[in-house]
């Protein structure tokens, strides 16, 4: 038996302990958000954050984490969409396919509290994750309106 908080909630389950904490987020816990893509901690489709730093869920075993860590999924970020950066999204209507963009939003996310103010280049060397759309321009433009958003100002 496991125990993790995600989202603010306790859960419970039994997977083996190396089972990558991606499928237990998805098929132990329903929270269909985070995607499967790559499945190596490559492309970023995955990424959740866990106390607050972005993380590759595909390759951390559950195992390694424990309860007292605080886990946040898309889900989690902001239930009714309130979120800067998912304001940000729509209004710019920065996805294309849209697939790799909840991973794209959380690393984004976990970057603006590291760097509420970045540069293209701080933009350029945090987020390694990948879109196959190429949306990366856009995807910088939203992280920037979602500073002003967050600042109260608008674009």
């Amino acid at each position: 038996m496991a125990k993790l908080t995600v989202n603010g909630q306790p859960a419970d389950f039994e997977v083996d302990g190396e089972t990558p904490l991606l499928w237990v987020l998805r098929d132990e816990l329903g929270l269909m958000g985070t995607k499967y893509s790559c499945g190596i901690g490559l492309c970023g489709a995955c990424t959740v954050h866990v106390d607050g730093q972005a993380i590759r869920s595909c390759v951390v075993p559950v195992g390694s984490l424990t309860e007292a860590q605080k886990i946040i999924t898309i889900e989690g970020l902001s239930p009714d969409g309130s979120h800067p950066l998912q304001q940000a999204w729509a209004e710019l209507d920065v996805p294309q396919c849209g697939y790799c963009q909840p991973g794209m939003i959380m690393a984004a996310a976990a970057m603006l509290n590291e760097n509420p103010s970045p540069t293209d280049a701080d933009i350029d060397s945090t987020l390694t994750n990948i879109c196959r759309c190429g949306t990366f321009n856009r995807v910088r433009s939203g992280i920037h309106l979602a500073t002003r958003l967050n600042k109260g100002g608008r674009p």
